[in-house]
């Protein structure tokens, strides 16, 4: 693969992903995200804005100084004030850019800049031959490129490569290109500029239309060698082109784009995950980094996935840093699924008959529940599993509860035929309920969920709690629901402790049992 191949990949994450709302990162979030940034190959990183604040200059400088690999860069504005705050806060670094922009579009220049057409080409000499004699990597961007008219923009682009500019972004600001659009602005450039094989030429994308990744590869595959791109695509407005996207779609469809990068796309996920710390959550369906990006529910592709991945996924989950693939069990899961998922779960020996039973459980639970856990199913499992009734069963319960004396509860159970009762007080009625019950069946579990929700409206509703006890590395889930919501969680509690037990007869040893019946 020929250098003229290699595409640099600009990361924007930290100045342009930043400007979008509720996107602010600390100093110490920004030298963090800058460290897995430089681990991951980005080339360019333009770590801020430095003459917008005293925060972005601090953050600046303090990356300048940390990079091994990564070049840091500064945004400015066509003005030597700005550039001398960027030359300030970058000179500590070995190597550095500074990146000067100005409007050209008839829009931007009559309504934002208030200056001609003539102005705006001084104001690009004056700028980039300022920036050009403090450092001798200069990149200049015509703000609302995708708007400008084409001969103006060539006039331009020629003006700031003869002024020492190397790198010419061409940024589609604000989301308003298509791919064929972009591939003849980039043609164009590269046909009618007399200099600009002097100058890589860079593409700069926003989302507002949707199009941003797939503008940025069609500037990519017109001749542009530089991509400006964020984390997670975030960014003004609807964000940026996305940098896993754009480095996995030139990494998976190598075939019709031969490009390559110096990106080690194993950390994209954990360099999503740093960012979405300090950012906000990604959503679920988000290519290449989100939640459900290699998960999988449906049943016909949970067959397909089972049988050959590839017949679903057109890349692994480990080339982005993900562990392993994630066969989401719901509604839509079949039952091939659902028999690898006990596999999983330790249950590869019990009968068809149980598994067609809990099959059946299974199905009715997930069109009243949006996620499925392996709690979950492991319940069910149990559940079928059981073909008496549970050796420890609730007769009476009685709770004193409120202010001015202990709370207690009374209570009388069933433990293997035998009728035990007994009094306790606890830190709240639920607490003394559990402790009556560790007495009259003396047991070593840990209590990992106490859960209670109503499952209707008013006072009168039906309370349902949910219990999840573990022992020895062994989890089970007990569920209950009543109109008391205290008999609710004593049942629940209840019906762990029976599927534990239930486990603890398919791996102990027969004296080992009767021990724990015996409470030994």
């Amino acid at each position: 693969m020929s250098d003229k191949n290699k595409v640099i990949i600009f990361d924007t994450t930290m100045r342009d992903g930043e400007q979008s709302p509720g996107a602010s990162m600390s100093l110490e979030e920004k030298i963090q995200i800058a460290r897995i940034f430089d681990e991951l190959g980005i080339d360019i990183i333009e770590a801020g804005f430095p003459i917008a604040s005293p925060g972005d200059f601090e953050a600046v400088t303090a990356i300048s100084k940390i990079l091994k690999n990564s070049i840091p860069c500064g945004l400015s504005r066509a003005s030597k004030k700005d550039i001398d705050a960027c030359h300030e806060a970058l000179k500590n670094a070995p190597r550095f850019r500074i990146h000067t922009f100005i409007s050209t579009s008839p829009l931007h220049m009559k309504h934002k800049l208030n200056k001609s057409p003539e102005q705006v080409l001084d104001a690009i000499k004056e700028s980039v031959t300022y920036a050009r004699n403090l450092t001798d990597d200069v990149e200049w961007s015509c703000e609302d490129g995708t708007r400008t008219d084409m001969d103006y923009m060539c006039k331009s682009v020629e003006l700031a490569i003869n002024c020492g500019a190397k790198t010419i972004n061409i940024p589609d600001t604000v989301g308003y290109t298509t791919p064929s659009e972009y591939t003849k602005i980039i043609t164009t450039l590269k046909n009618k500029v007399p200099n600009i094989e002097k100058a890589i030429l860079s593409v700069h994308c926003h989302n507002d239309l949707g199009l941003a990744v797939a503008n940025s590869l069609a500037g990519v595959s017109a001749g542009a060698r530089q991509v400006e791109c964020t984390i997670n695509g975030i960014g003004e407005r609807a964000g940026n082109a996305a940098l896993e996207e754009i480095v996995m779609a030139i990494k998976t469809r190598n075939d019709l784009m031969p490009f390559t990068t110096g990106i080690k796309t194993e950390l994209l996920s954990k360099a999503s995950k740093i960012v979405s710390n300090a950012t906000f959550p990604v959503q679920f369906n988000k290519a290449i980094v989100g939640k459900n990006a290699f998960a999988h529910e449906a049943g016909i592709h949970q067959d397909g996935m089972l049988k050959n991945r590839e017949t679903y996924e057109i890349m692994t989950p480990e080339s982005v840093g993900v562990k392993k693939t994630s066969l989401v069990m719901g509604k839509h899961s079949g039952r091939h699924a659902f028999k690898e998922k006990l596999n999983d779960l330790g249950y590869g020996n019990v009968t068809d008959d149980v598994i067609q039973a809990a099959f059946g459980k299974f199905k009715i639970l997930a069109d009243k529940k949006k996620h499925v856990y392996d709690d979950d199913i492991a319940a069910l499992v149990d559940d079928s599993l059981v073909l008496d009734k549970y050796v420890i069963n609730l007769k009476s319960l009685k709770v004193f509860a409120g202010t001015g004396e202990p709370q207690r509860a009374e209570m009388t159970l069933d433990v293997y035929g035998e009728v035990k009762s007994t009094v306790e007080n606890g830190d709240g009625p639920v607490d003394a309920i559990f402790k009556c019950i560790k007495i009259l069946y003396p047991h070593d579990v840990k209590l990992q969920l106490y859960q209670v929700h109503a499952v209707t409206e008013g006072t009168d509703a039906q309370a349902t709690v949910s219990v999840r006890i573990e022992e020895e590395g062994k989890t089970t889930v007990g569920q209950a629901s009543d109109t008391d919501t205290l008999v609710a969680s004593a049942n629940a509690y209840l019906s762990a402790l029976n599927k534990m037990i239930i486990k603890r007869k398919k791996t102990a040893p027969m004296e080992l049992k009767i021990q724990k019946v015996k409470g030994i």
